[in-house]
């Protein structure tokens, strides 16, 4: 059970890597993942529902640990999906306010799951028998809604809790990164000095390959002497080519996780002119 399962994970991270990483649009990039997520779920659930665990050990273990891995990100993208699809227009204070509202949300599910999450949060195991085998439900334990309606063979009374803790973890993460975003324009806003042109040379390929051109630069040193900060390169790029960056060391340290590819941009550019120099040779 846990080498299928780890196959399906690891599988599910990199699908889900690749669109993170090719695809800028928020709302586009969460519609891609849930539709991966619904994929790889219904083969995990196809699975479960035909295996026959070797002991109460075993299945309190896939519905306590490994199951949420996979629910927590289909509710996870999902949220991110209604975030993104409702978020109003009207300027920074208005999406700041909105975003915030965003967080009091997790923080009343937090409230009211108290119990839950110091159970969750320490380890606990004297009740797994209730919350992590099928059929063993106890409707005095502050059932959600969402199990009744649910297939019990593939779901305990929990399993779904624990996914929702994990992935409001991540969505808190999205909120305050969101809002941290809004910090940094407005702090370039009030540190502006001089009125700066328009470019007019705009940057049309995808953020991370200019990402990775900038790490590259940075890497070699060919930018003054070597002795410049990368936020500074990163600044003067944002400027120069009208466009937002936002937090482009994440976008590196997806960049260093891919498994092949990993200066994907560059190895095309490269391609791009070794073409371009045989094709001028071919007209000599």
């Amino acid at each position: 059970m846990k080498n299928t399962t780890a196959n399906l994970l690891n599988d599910l991270n990199s699908q889900l890597q690749f669109i993170r990483l090719e695809t800028e649009d928020a709302i586009k990039a969460a519609e891609l993942s849930l539709k991966v997520l619904l994929s790889v779920i219904d083969k995990l659930k196809r699975f479960t529902i035909k295996y026959k665990f070797k002991n109460e050990a075993e299945e309190i273990y896939f519905f306590k640990y490994q199951k949420p891995l996979f629910i927590s990100k289909l509710i996870y993208h999902n949220r991110v999906l209604n975030i993104e699809t409702k978020k109003p227009y009207g300027g920074e204070k208005v999406t700041r306010k909105y975003l915030n509202n965003e967080l009091d949300k997790l923080k009343r599910f937090f409230d009211n799951n108290l119990e839950f999450y110091k159970y969750h949060r320490t380890n606990s195991t004297y009740l797994d028998h209730k919350y992590f085998i099928r059929g063993k439900h106890d409707i005095k334990l502050s059932l959600d809604t969402f199990y009744f309606e649910a297939d019990h063979r593939f779901c305990t009374s929990h399993d779904y809790k624990v996914a929702k803790i994990i992935a409001h973890d991540l969505v808190q993460v999205y909120l305050e990164d969101e809002i941290a975003n809004l910090d940094r324009k407005e702090l370039k806003a009030h540190s502006k000095t001089e009125v700066l042109p328009k470019p007019t040379i705009f940057w049309t390929g995808s953020k991370v390959a200019l990402i990775e051109l900038i790490y590259a630069l940075h890497a070699d040193g060919s930018l003054n002497n070597g002795k410049i900060e990368l936020n500074a390169i990163a600044d003067f790029f944002e400027k120069s080519f009208g466009i937002e960056l936002g937090q482009f060391h994440r976008s590196f340290l997806e960049l260093r996780e891919r498994k092949t590819g990993r200066t994907k941009y560059i190895d095309t550019l490269k391609e791009k002119l070794i073409k371009r120099m045989d094709d001028a040779d071919d007209l000599l």
